[in-house]
């Protein structure tokens, strides 16, 4: 059976996400975190310097905590780690594309929702070991990310060997009923029931 990673945006949390996974269908775990860094009191994932500047070595450090939990609750709960397939708004779309570059065989699809590339300064070299599709859905008018800094993020996955769909939203930083629709759609498409 599939896995949904339920990931919360900024200020969110595991409760967040857990509205929409039934969209998803019934076919699926479900297994919701809660980020543990705190900023003014708002969980997230990782550390940022500013609005849009990431601390990318608490990057490193909390994708590496968040695989590592992943590996022990799928262990403990009889889960398979390989039918993990992610799901992140803002933030959580940010360190599910941690694991997406640091982790290239961890995840089996991922849906993100408004992301920014999360490592910049120091990117790694990933390459897929096996197909994945990925659901990539930015907004056209977010204020939080550059267009062409989506551009480029878009194209280091595709490079990466993901498989992308693209469904860009004529919208901010929040979230559509599209965003969902689409990803619904997509999440049928690639991981249909068994």
């Amino acid at each position: 059976m599939r896995t949904l990673l339920l990931l919360h945006g900024t200020g969110g949390d595991e409760r967040d996400l857990l509205p929409l996974a039934a969209h998803f269908g019934s076919d699926f775990n479900v297994l919701s975190v809660r980020g543990n860094v705190q900023e003014g009191g708002m969980p997230r994932f990782f550390r940022r310097l500013g609005m849009g500047v990431f601390d990318e070595a608490d990057v490193v450090f909390r994708t590496h905590e968040l695989a590592d939990f992943i590996g022990k609750v799928a262990a403990q709960e009889g889960f398979d780690p390989a039918q993990i397939i992610a799901v992140g708004y803002s933030n959580g779309a940010n360190i599910a594309g941690g694991l997406l570059m640091l982790y290239p065989g961890l995840l089996a699809g991922a849906v993100l929702w408004r992301p920014m590339q999360p490592l910049v300064q120091e990117v790694p070299a990933f390459e897929t070991p096996r197909p994945v599709p990925v659901y990539f859905a930015a907004g056209q008018h977010d204020p939080t990310v550059r267009p062409a800094a989506t551009e480029a993020y878009a194209a280091l996955l595709a490079q990466g060997g993901y498989q992308l769909t693209r469904r860009d939203a004529p919208t901010g930083h929040n979230l559509t009923q599209a965003d969902l629709t689409g990803a619904v759609a997509w999440m049928a498409a690639n991981f249909p029931a068994a």
